[in-house]
């Protein structure tokens, strides 16, 4: 099984193969204006305290940081929506290894802006067993600090791909969360972050699983 960063460079390659030159150059240095943010640097990181949330789940069920802290460990993952190729092998991945995840009493929860409906597809179509939680605009993913604008000069080429943001998150206010991956512990303390305002980049799930079978934190 080839690692999730080997995947993602792989689909990287095959996408930038098909792009016209100043499409790939327009999106490069779109992420490069984004860098320029430093998100990473102001978001909620490691030993913070996360915040507290109530969501509702692909099912339409009200869920609670504090109801899934209080049966272990969590790990927490943004992503941007199903439409996003790299979120998709992102979730994946962390499917495939669930199983070794589930077994040290760890819940593996992702979160994104999209729409209840658009959440359900991208359940189904990664054959995800784990919840998916509807971030209405982007609520919590501010209060981790992790929300940004989609410039505009990529909404047109977003478009062109057949990628309707408004559509897919209710709102026309073009806001994203940067993917990020969190591992909180029962006290409610982050003891792991992963933030990188470069899409393609994401944590690795092998090593995230790593950290949770280290920890003296998760359920044995």
């Amino acid at each position: 099984m080839k690692l999730l960063k080997e995947q993602l460079a792989i689909n990287y390659e095959n996408i930038a193969k098909q792009l016209p030159k100043d499409t790939l150059s327009t999106m490069s240095q779109a992420t490069l204006d984004l860098k320029k943010l430093d998100i990473e640097n102001i978001a909620t990181k490691t030993n913070a305290i996360a915040p507290e949330f109530n969501l509702i789940n692909h099912k339409n069920e009200d869920k609670s940081l504090k109801e899934y802290l209080d049966n272990g460990v969590i790990i927490l993952s943004f992503y941007r929506g199903g439409w996003c190729p790299y979120c998709n092998l992102e979730l994946r991945a962390l499917q495939q290894l669930l199983p070794e995840i589930e077994k040290t009493g760890t819940k593996l929860v992702a979160i994104s802006p999209e729409v209840p409906d658009q959440s359900i597809s991208t359940h189904e179509m990664n054959h995800l067993t784990f919840d998916i939680l509807y971030d209405q605009g982007n609520k919590v993913a501010k209060q981790f600090g992790l929300v940004f604008k989609l410039p505009e000069v990529l909404r047109p080429i977003y478009d062109n791909f057949g990628i309707n943001i408004p559509d897919h998150n209710g709102d026309n206010t073009f806001e994203l969360p940067i993917p990020a991956t969190y591992v909180i512990n029962q006290q409610g303390k982050i003891i792991y972050h992963f933030i990188d305002p470069d899409y393609t980049i994401r944590s690795e799930p092998s090593e995230i699983v790593k950290i949770i079978k280290n920890t003296s934190l998760c359920i044995n």
